[in-house]
C-alpha cells in the first residue's frame, strides 16, 4: 500500500516540477583536431524547456553537410522533490578546409536567449603514405627519427589503409612490429580518417633506445578477411571468407652512445606555481610542477618530497605526448599538497637535462619555498577584545545579512505564482506526504565509507578538530602505502557523517 502511494506522489511531483528547471545551452565537438577532408560534428545541447535553434547552413566558411535533432528527459530528486530535465540536441556536420573558429550561436529556450561559446578547430595534414595503385589495403611504418642517443625517444607510427568500398567479413588481425631492443609505450589508436578513397587507421608507439648499436625494427603484419562469393556456408545463408595478408616495411635505427649522464634527454622547460606561502595551521599548500618540451617524459618519475613534521600528498603525474612538426613533444604535470602546523620549507629541486641538439648538459630548477604558518591564537584573542567597542557595527552587519535572504525568497515567490498558486500549495502538501511515507520504509544498513571518499570529505575540516586532523594524517599514510596504520572504521564513519 505504501509503495502505491509513493508511486502516485512521484507522478504528481514529476508533473509539477517539470517547469521549474534551470535552462542552459552548451556546444561541443567530436574532435578539435581533424585531418583535412574529414568531417567534424558540432553538437548544440539545449536543456530546460522547449528550444528553438538557429538555422545553420554554414559553420564559419564551411558548408553544412548534414543535420539531425534528438531529445531526452532525465529525472532527478532535489530536496525531496522530483524534477525533470528536458534536453534537445542538434547535430551539425561540416568539413573544414583550414584552421577555423566555430562561432557562438544563440538558442531560444522557453522565451529566453542563451549563447554558446566559440570553439577552435585545427586542421592537420595526414602523414599516411599513399597506397599503391588500387590495392585493397596497405600497411606502412614510419619513424620520426632514424638516429637517436641511448635514452632518447622517438615516435613510431604504423599506417593501415583500407579501400573505402571494401566490406570485411572478419575482424582485422594485426601483429605489432618487432621492438624487443627498445622500451615501448603504445599510445593507442587514433580516430580513423579518409584519404584518397582509403580509410586510414594510425597506430602509434613511443620508442626509447636502451643501448647503442644498429637495430632493425621488424615489420608489422596484418590479415584481412573479405567475403568470398564463390563459397557459402552449409546452409547457403552467408558467404565464406577469403583471407589476404601483408607486411609493412622494416626500419633501421642507429643508436649513438649517451655522451653525459642526465635525468632528462631533450629540450625542456619547467614551471612551478604555488597557491600560498602563508596559511593557517593544517591548511594545505598546493604546489604544481609542469615540465614541457621536446622529448619523452613517459618514464620520468619526480622524486618525493620528505619534510620533517609535514604531511605530503601527491597525485599521479599526468603526461601528454604527441608529435609536433615530426618531433616528440611531452607535457608532464604533477601536484603536491603540504600540510603542517608550524613553519616549514619546501626545498629546491634540480634536474639535469641533456640537450641532444647542442650535446650540452643543462639544469632545470624548481625553486625553494618558505612557508609561514599563521598563529591563529593571536587573531582569536584580538577578535574577542574588539567585540565590545564594535558591537554596533557587528549588529549592523548581521542585520544586513538577514535582509538579503528575504529578498531572494520574495523573488522566488513571484516566479512560482506565475505557475499558479494551487500548484505550489499542492506541491508543498505532496512534499510533506512524500517525506512522511519515506520514513515508513525500512532503512537499509549503510555501507562503510571508502577511505578515499572519507579523505575528500574530512580534508577541508582539519583545522576544525584535532581528531579530524589526526584521522586525515592516518588516511594519507594509508593512501601512500603504509598498511601498519590502523583506523577505527566506526569512528571514521561518525566523523564523515558529522561533516557531510
Amino acid at each position: 500500500m505504501v509503495k502505491k502511494i509513493l508511486f502516485i506522489v512521484f507522478i504528481i511531483h514529476y508533473s509539477l516540477f517539470t517547469l521549474l528547471n534551470a535552462a542552459n545551452v552548451k556546444a561541443t565537438v567530436d574532435t578539435v583536431e581533424v585531418v583535412k577532408g574529414n568531417p567534424v560534428t558540432l553538437r548544440i545541447k539545449a536543456t530546460g524547456g522547449s528550444a528553438a535553434f538557429p538555422k545553420i547552413l554554414m559553420v564559419d566558411d564551411a558548408p553544412v553537410t548534414g543535420t539531425s535533432t534528438s531529445s531526452s528527459r532525465n529525472l532527478s530528486m532535489v530536496n525531496g522533490s522530483v524534477k525533470t530535465e528536458v534536453s534537445t540536441t542538434k547535430n551539425i556536420q561540416f568539413v573544414p578546409e583550414h584552421d577555423m573558429t566555430i562561432p557562438s550561436y544563440t538558442v531560444n529556450i522557453s522565451g529566453k536567449k542563451y549563447t554558446t561559446d566559440p570553439i577552435d578547430i585545427k586542421v592537420v595534414k595526414s602523414n599516411a603514405p599513399k597506397a599503391q595503385g588500387e590495392s585493397l589495403f596497405s600497411l606502412q611504418m614510419r619513424a620520426s627519427k632514424s638516429k637517436v642517443r641511448v635514452g632518447e625517444s622517438f615516435m613510431l607510427t604504423v599506417y593501415f589503409s583500407l579501400r573505402s568500398d571494401i566490406r570485411l567479413s572478419q575482424e582485422v588481425q594485426y601483429t605489432k612490429p618487432g621492438l624487443s631492443d627498445f622500451v615501448v609505450v603504445e599510445t593507442g589508436e587514433k580516430p580513423a580518417y579518409i584519404k584518397n578513397n582509403y580509410q586510414v587507421q594510425e597506430i602509434s608507439y613511443i620508442v626509447t633506445a636502451q643501448k647503442e648499436g644498429n637495430f632493425t625494427i621488424e615489420p608489422a603484419r596484418v590479415k584481412v578477411g573479405v567475403p568470398d562469393r564463390s563459397r557459402r556456408d552449409i546452409f547457403g545463408m552467408s558467404f565464406g571468407t577469403k583471407w589476404y595478408q601483408t607486411a609493412s616495411n622494416a626500419l633501421d635505427i642507429e643508436v649513438l652512445p649517451q655522451t653525459q649522464d642526465a635525468d632528462l634527454i631533450g629540450d625542456f622547460k619547467v614551471e612551478a606555481s604555488i597557491d600560498a606561502q602563508e596559511v593557517k595551521a593544517n591548511k594545505p599548500v598546493n604546489l604544481t610542477i609542469k615540465i614541457e618540451g621536446k622529448g619523452n617524459l613517459e618514464s620520468f618519475e619526480f622524486p618525493k618530497y620528505e619534510i620533517d613534521g609535514v604531511t605530503v600528498y601527491s597525485d599521479d603525474a599526468k603526461v601528454d605526448t604527441k608529435v609536433v612538426n615530426g618531433e616528440l613533444y611531452s607535457i608532464y604535470t604533477k601536484s603536491f599538497a603540504f600540510i603542517a602546523d608550524s613553519n616549514f620549507t619546501i626545498p629546491q629541486r634540480t634536474f639535469t637535462m641533456l640537450d641532444t641538439q647542442s650535446d650540452t648538459l643543462k639544469e632545470l630548477v624548481i625553486p625553494r619555498y618558505d612557508i609561514v604558518i599563521k598563529d591563529t591564537r593571536k587573531s582569536v584573542g584580538s577578535k574577542s577584545m574588539a567585540t565590545t567597542p564594535t558591537q554596533g557595527m557587528v549588529q549592523s552587519n548581521i542585520t544586513q545579512a538577514k535582509v538579503e535572504p528575504k529578498e531572494v525568497i520574495v523573488e522566488k515567490k513571484v516566479e512560482v505564482e506565475k505557475v499558479t498558486w494551487w500548484m505550489l500549495a499542492l506541491a508543498f502538501v505532496m512534499g510533506a506526504l512524500f517525506t512522511y511515507l519515506l520514513r515508513l520504509i525500512p532503512k537499509r544498513k549503510a555501507k562503510p565509507y571508502k577511505e578515499s571518499e572519507a579523505l575528500k570529505i574530512l580534508y577541508g575540516h582539519m583545522s576544525d578538530d584535532t581528531e579530524v586532523e589526526e584521522m586525515v594524517r592516518k588516511l594519507y599514510a594509508r593512501k601512500n602505502g603504509d598498511k601498519s596504520v590502523q583506523i577505527d572504521k566506526k569512528r571514521l564513519k561518525e566523523l564523515v557523517e558529522r561533516f557531510s
